[in-house]
């Protein structure tokens, strides 16, 4: 849980002053490019999967605790959940930096190899790019910290893990058991494409994860059917059931869902079964009328069977939305860094994936995008638990450009790019955009108050966070436990030691840049 330090007089920095500080945080990023390599290779080399990001965890907690952060572990009832908190002087601001840490299964892909070319068939990967925000992070706050300690700027930084985002699992739990009370700023990084930020309310749904579990009575398939009552049965008439009703929901609602557990054989009639749903919206209420129809429609399934079901939630996303003072500041730092400047191999390389993957052809992006601003009609699209925190305190998302546009998302070719020059240089980009934002935030109390009147008097007017948790619920920690076990003995033989390689390429005797570029005959492509 944040704390601020008792409140000080705030000190006046002028507008070159600032600039003046903003340039050391630049040179301090450049100087600490090495560990953002390294950081980078080695979450990639984990690739560890929701709830279950254990290595992950206790090497980015290593390093901070080296460079004198505090460490809270276990928070928010995840193992993998855990605090790094600094302190300088007294008062100043608290900021909190955050980024995602999990990994998307059967991702496992070699880095710097432009077609399907898993390290382990079949085992998880970093297939969206959650291996580089933490090493973005880090460096820019050690950039920052220097500078606070050399001239004497007082402020609390503290970071934190977005653990099992993939699930949309971490976030609210956090939220929920107040790690987040007494911030004042939360800076929020994620892989993209570009260098860009947003406010207002992006594209994309809030969601709730609600597993339904069924139970009936066992018997003789063949023998004696009549005497069993199918838990399976339910689960798919449920699934029928839900599928006849989304013609009459908002086209702009998302759910999808998988069985999780469908009996034991065929010849078993199931007494127990369980289906898993993500229920979407772009709204809190349309979030809410969503999971109620479900819970509605799995009690009419179970009436149909004569089973009993229970449901659990197992994570929520709130609908995001971002502060515009705060985005507006972020926006002129990345226009003053500007995109990495891509040399012609990566070009090369990055077309040959697109390629590779039919998509079309238009390599690294040379231009950033603008601001982007609130649109009168949200397109639909995916969640991010990030949404809980930015209805919490003033929050902004920053972009940055280690991965390669155009390609699918959630999906091996996403960690093609992610151990290689390409997000090395995206990363060091990006945190020099988070660590000029940082500088903005601890210097000018204009800012501050911008940002919190915008959350106050906009954001919130009319709408107030809803969360979806109860207080008895738990994170499912247990989700992912099976799959690690059985790929982590054989993914730890991969694992970067940065101590003997430059690069995790090198690691691997991946050469760069490649020089073969299109896929061998019977490569995988999809």
């Amino acid at each position: 849980m944040c704390t601020a330090a008792p409140a000080a007089l705030a000190q006046t920095y002028s507008a070159s002053a600032v600039s003046a500080l903003k340039t050391k945080a630049e040179a301090g990023v450049e100087a600490r490019a090495k560990l953002a390599q390294q950081m980078n290779d080695s979450i990639f080399s984990f690739g560890e999967l929701a709830f279950q990001e254990v290595e992950t965890s206790k090497y980015v907690t290593d390093v901070l605790e080296k460079n004198g952060f505090t460490i809270q572990r276990g928070v928010a009832g995840l193992p993998t959940g855990w605090t790094a908190t600094w302190t300088h002087g007294q008062g100043g601001p608290v900021i909190v930096l955050g980024s995602d840490i999990d990994g998307i299964p059967k991702a496992s892909q070699k880095p710097g190899v432009p077609w399907h070319d898993p390290l382990i068939e079949g085992a998880p990967g970093h297939g969206e790019g959650h291996n580089s925000g933490q090493a973005l992070n880090v460096v820019a706050a050690l950039a920052v910290k220097e500078i606070m300690e050399r001239d004497n700027i007082p402020g609390t930084l503290m970071l934190w893990p977005g653990v099992a985002e993939e699930l949309l699992g971490g976030k609210a739990y956090m939220v929920r058991d107040g790690v987040f009370k007494g911030a004042d700023v939360a800076i929020f990084t994620h892989v993209g494409s570009n260098l860009a930020t947003a406010w207002g309310q992006p594209r994309g749904t809030g969601l709730v994860s609600v597993e339904y579990s069924f139970k009936g009575a066992s018997a003789h398939s063949a023998g004696a059917p009549w005497r069993g009552r199918s838990a399976l049965d339910a689960v798919e008439l449920m699934n029928m059931g839900w599928n006849m009703r989304r013609e009459h929901l908002r086209p702009e609602q998302r759910s999808h869902y998988v069985i999780t557990d469908g009996g034991d054989q065929p010849n078993v009639v199931p007494s127990v079964a369980s289906v898993w749903y993500y229920f979407r919206e772009q709204s809190f209420d349309g979030i809410k009328k969503s999971y109620e129809i479900g819970n509605t429609i799995a009690q009419a399934a179970a009436k149909m069977t004569d089973t009993a079901v229970t449901h659990r939630v197992l994570g929520s996303a709130a609908p995001q939305h971002f502060n515009r003072p705060l985005a507006e500041a972020a926006k002129a730092n990345i226009d003053k860094v500007g995109l990495p400047k891509w040399t012609a191999d990566e070009q090369a390389f990055a077309k040959a994936v697109q390629k590779n993957l039919g998509a079309p052809e238009k390599g690294l992006a040379t231009q950033l995008d603008k601001l982007a601003t609130p649109v009168e009609k949200p397109e639909s699209g995916g969640s991010d638990d990030i949404g809980d925190i930015s209805w919490t305190l003033p929050t902004v998302s920053i972009y940055y450009p280690a991965n390669i546009p155009e390609l699918p998302g959630h999906h091996w070719s996403n960690a093609i790019s992610m151990a290689t020059p390409v997000a090395h240089k995206g990363v060091v980009a990006g945190s020099k955009v988070v660590a000029m934002t940082m500088v903005d935030v601890l210097t000018r109390p204009d800012l501050r108050a911008q940002a919190k009147d915008y959350f106050v008097k906009v954001q919130t007017k009319d709408q107030k966070y809803v969360p979806m948790l109860a207080a008895t619920d738990k994170p499912p920690i247990e989700i992912n436990t099976e799959v690690m076990a059985k790929y982590r003995p054989e993914m730890r033989k991969y694992y970067y030691d940065q101590d003997r390689y430059p690069t995790y390429l090198e690691q691997l005797g991946i050469k760069w840049p490649p020089t073969e570029l299109s896929p061998p005959a019977g490569a995988k492509v999809d």
